[in-house]
């Protein structure tokens, strides 16, 4: 099989009996281009149902692959390029405060790529994240375990021990309840105001695009009242990070950084 760089479209059902949907496709543009070898030019899958375990494991550059519904355990495990993107039907049923779209042990080891999950996600999400980026809606416990790279927003509540043996990568975290303290691991990180106004436009540009892929009415929601929801932020990071250079050089512009978002 030849796979050419020209992209395309695909709308497809899925159910939970369907398992590592996307791997083999995945495999055949790193083996014929390389991890990113299609990043340009990706094939775009559109999802309906609820996807088995794994649903975009090992994703690859030029694979994005979105999911109306929900998915089980393992979305994301080792990723290193491309885009999932989880959310509801408008008005289904179970699209509540609340709700799970996916399972647990998402992003597990990933290494690039974009996941945006409007709803929330099972237990130890992102551990050992080395460069992925991520936008949901809420954790169980463990986020961020281990995580070396990257970036991760949670608009909710993340479970117990936040962070624990996190040494690289950021996140913002959306603290409503001021007890975010009570569910980190200060051994290792610290949490601070989002304050830097290029911090801010970070922020403001992950959930535009949060919003874009998934509708996500939490994130419309913030953005609406963004001046307000600003002071409920917290940017995690580990102690030894310099804040001033959690996005690279600070003299980025703005629309630098909505890119870098996209």
């Amino acid at each position: 099989m030849v796979l050419h760089k020209t992209g395309g479209q695909l709308s497809l059902n899925i159910r939970n009996t369907d398992r590592s949907v996307g791997a083999a496709l995945s495999g055949f543009i790193a083996r014929q281009h390389g991890n990113q070898g299609m990043a340009t030019d990706p094939i775009r899958i559109r999802f309906n149902g609820t996807a088995g375990q794994s649903f975009g494991v090992w994703n690859a550059g030029g694979l994005h692959m979105s999911l109306q519904g929900d998915a089980n355990d393992y979305v994301g495990k080792g990723m290193t390029g491309g885009q999932l993107a989880i959310f509801p039907a408008k008005g289904a049923s179970f699209a509540k405060n609340g709700f799970t779209i996916a399972g647990n042990t998402c992003l597990y080891g990933a290494t690039g790529g974009r996941l945006y999950a409007a709803g929330q996600v099972g237990e130890r999400f992102a551990v050992r994240n080395s460069g992925a980026l991520a936008v949901v809606e809420g954790t169980g416990d463990n986020c961020c375990e281990y995580m070396t790279g990257g970036v991760v927003v949670v608009l909710g509540c993340t479970g117990v021990n936040f962070g624990a043996g996190m040494t690289g990568g950021f996140a913002y975290l959306l603290d409503e309840q001021d007890d975010l303290s009570l569910r980190l691991n200060p051994e290792l990180i610290e949490a601070l105001d989002v304050s830097t106004p290029i911090l801010q436009e970070h922020l403001r540009s992950l959930l535009h695009q949060h919003v874009e892929e998934t509708g996500s009415d939490k994130a419309q929601k913030i953005l609406n009242d963004f001046g307000n929801y600003l002071s409920k932020f917290k940017l995690v990071k580990p102690k030894t990070s310099d804040v001033n250079t959690l996005l690279g050089h600070r003299a980025r512009s703005s629309a630098e950084l909505r890119v870098q978002a996209m």
